[in-house]
C-alpha cells in the first residue's frame, strides 16, 4: 500500500467488483419500496442518516472507477476470499428478503445469524475490494461506512421495526446478533 492512492482509470478496475453491489441495491430498494414500509417517528434523523450513507456510497462506487485491482498478488487473491463469502451472504440475504410476505418480519435464512445482514455482508465487501486493490482509501471509506453511517442508520431501524412489529421483533433481537453470530436457542 502507497501513501498516494493508485487513481488510473482501466478494465480491470474495483468497479467489476462494484458491480453486484449496484445490481443488489437496485433489486434491493426495489423491494423495500413495495413492502411500503411506514415513516419512522424520527423522520428527519432517518433522512439525514440515508443521506450521509448514500454519499459514502456514491463516493466508493466513483473511486472505484478509478482504482486498479492489483491482479497477480496475494492481496488480489486475500481480497477475493474476503468479498466472495460477503457478496453471496448479500445475495442470500436479499432473496430472504424478496421470498418473505411484505407484512412479515424477515427471520428466515441471513436473517437467522444477522439482524443487518446487508449491512455487514457490504462492509466485508468493501474490506474484499480495498485488500483487492490494496487501497488505504477504500478501506477507509469502507471503515467510515460503517463505524458513522451503518450504525446510525441501525440506531434509527431498529425502534422502527420494534414499534412496527413489538414483542415479535424484541424475541428477534434477543434471539439473533445486530451483526453476525450465532443465534441463541428459542428455548424450545
Amino acid at each position: 500500500m502507497s501513501i498516494i492512492p493508485a487513481f488510473e482509470l482501466g478494465l480491470w478496475n474495483a468497479w467489476i467488483l462494484i458491480l453486484p453491489m449496484i445490481i443488489a441495491s437496485f433489486f434491493g430498494s426495489r423491494l423495500l419500496s413495495k413492502r411500503k414500509a411506514e415513516e419512522s417517528s424520527d423522520a428527519t434523523k432517518g433522512k439525514t442518516a440515508s443521506i450521509l450513507y448514500f454519499s459514502i456510497v456514491l463516493l466508493s462506487y466513483a473511486y472505484s472507477v478509478f482504482l486498479p485491482l492489483k491482479l497477480n498478488t496475494i492481496w488480489f487473491i486475500i481480497g477475493l476470499l474476503t468479498y466472495l463469502p460477503a457478496i453471496s451472504f448479500l445475495i442470500t440475504g436479499l432473496l430472504n428478503f424478496a421470498n418473505t410476505p411484505a407484512d412479515a418480519l424477515v427471520t428466515k435464512g441471513a436473517y437467522r445469524i444477522s439482524r443487518n445482514p446487508s449491512y455487514i455482508s457490504a462492509f466485508f465487501v468493501n474490506i474484499g475490494i480495498g485488500i483487492a486493490c490494496l487501497s488505504w482509501v477504500f478501506l477507509l471509506i469502507a471503515i467510515a461506512d460503517f463505524l458513522l453511517l451503518r450504525y446510525y442508520v441501525v440506531a434509527v431501524e431498529e425502534p422502527f421495526l420494534t414499534e412496527k412489529y413489538g414483542d415479535t421483533y424484541v424475541e428477534y433481537m434477543n434471539r439473533t446478533p445486530r451483526w453476525i453470530g450465532i443465534p441463541k436457542s428459542q428455548g424450545r
